[in-house]
């Protein structure tokens, strides 16, 4: 069953959550009422007669939307290996090129990656996203420089294409290997079926060519299979293509607890701000550029968008253009203005404020009793809740903006 919400995709998730407690607590209800039609059919039933007959009719016709009920598409349970710990460096590239003919990818590039480094690399189709991950790994080979990885580094790939996957093998055989139904996961064997259902395939999936699975469905089982190897550097290229909601906020929270090190190519901005440390971006003409914090973080530091730097760096009317539409950089200015220092001072308040008030509607809603008293309450509740959230990140990040920049003016 499809459902809809006329909102953004920023109310989506209280939206959901919302949904999926009051479906839960209606299946409840119908729980507790077919085991009191169970009592009465056991024990109440004298005669056979037609309002008998009709409610042991109602009573199998509730027992149906009882097994037809599935909930949430279900629980993934989800956890990177981590093997023994890699060198302090894990990896070191200096002066790399790489060029296909006259396209040159990647121009003179150095990069060193420490142990826990979480970055992502993110650009326009055809920067050579692949193509840097591919250099820094050792999978291909720079036209020159050189790339050095450290010690005890045990990496594991996840690629976009899923070229690894055999189309003609099942499930079962793409994560034991064939001839046998146990995974080991780490060091430890657990049976293929068990493992499946940690990443929602049902028992009946095992013997399913990957021929006939969803994008979707392949794409978990990448995963399923990276996640089972001891790593200490993640290598995952487009990991978020095709996956649902769920599974993308449980990669999400295990990549952020993630002890190793992490390469993260994506084009979902969200994922990239809530997991990496520093974000690796195309500036165009095979320059690259590391920017700390994530997405956003980086794009305030840049002052344009991706695909404007890339055009300004081909062409020299647009260079001139962004150069002038950009804005002055921190010490060029004296001191902030007027305007800035007050919404600084306020900014607390607000957040405090929205802060106070998300709290008591997560409160209300999270309970039973607003929805059944009152459901039309209980949907603008829940609607503002979304509001509340989207607010005061905004002013979480504003605030920290100009702290920043008081910070850098020296007040």
């Amino acid at each position: 069953v499809t459902r809809r919400i006329e909102q953004g995709f920023g109310d989506f998730e209280a939206w959901r959550d919302a949904y999926l407690e009051e479906e839960e607590r209606n299946h409840h209800k119908l729980e507790r009422k077919i085991a009191m039609e169970l009592d009465w059919l056991r024990y109440g039933v004298t005669a056979r007669r037609k309002r008998n007959v009709r409610r042991l009719g109602l009573l199998h016709s509730m027992r149906k939307d009882h097994r037809d009920h599935r909930g949430a598409q279900g629980d993934v349970r989800m956890a990177a290996i981590e093997s023994e710990v890699s060198g302090k460096i894990v990896l070191e590239a200096k002066k790399i090129s790489k060029a296909y003919d006259d396209n040159t990818l990647v121009r003179e590039f150095s990069l060193r990656i420490a142990r826990g480094d979480k970055i992502g690399v993110v650009g326009a189709n055809g920067a050579g996203k692949t193509t840097l991950i591919r250099l820094l790994t050792g999978a291909e080979k720079p036209d020159s420089g050189r790339v050095e990885i450290g010690a005890n580094v045990e990496m594991v790939l996840v690629d976009q294409r899923r070229d690894s996957l055999d189309p003609t093998a099942t499930v079962a055989e793409a994560l034991t290997g064939g001839g046998s139904d146990q995974v080991m996961v780490g060091d430890k064997p657990r049976h293929v079926v068990s493992y499946m259902k940690d990443y929602l395939f049902a028992p009946e999936q095992a013997r399913t060519q990957l021929s006939a699975l969803s994008g979707g469905e392949r794409g978990r089982l990448m995963l399923a299979r990276a996640m089972a190897r001891p790593s200490n550097l993640l290598v995952l290229d487009e990991p978020t293509n095709d996956l649902d909601l769920e599974t993308l906020d449980l990669l999400q929270e295990q990549l952020a607890d993630y002890a190793g090190t992490l390469l993260l190519i994506s084009h979902d901005r969200d994922f990239i701000d809530r997991v990496v440390t520093s974000v690796l971006v195309s500036e165009g003409d095979g320059r690259w550029q590391e920017y700390a914090g994530g997405y956003t973080d980086m794009m305030a530091q840049r002052g344009a968008g991706i695909g404007a730097r890339a055009k300004a760096a081909k062409d020299p009317a647009e260079r001139k253009k962004a150069a002038a539409d950009a804005p002055p950089p921190p010490e060029d200015r004296r001191r902030m203005s007027p305007k800035e220092r007050h919404e600084l001072g306020a900014l607390p308040a607000t957040i405090d404020k929205l802060t106070k008030e998300a709290a008591m509607l997560r409160e209300a809603v999270a309970g039973p009793a607003l929805y059944e008293k009152n459901p039309t309450l209980f949907a603008r509740a829940a609607k503002r809740l979304g509001e509340a959230e989207v607010e005061l990140a905004a002013a979480e990040d504003r605030w920290l903006e100009l702290e920043m920049l008081s910070a850098e003016l020296g007040g």
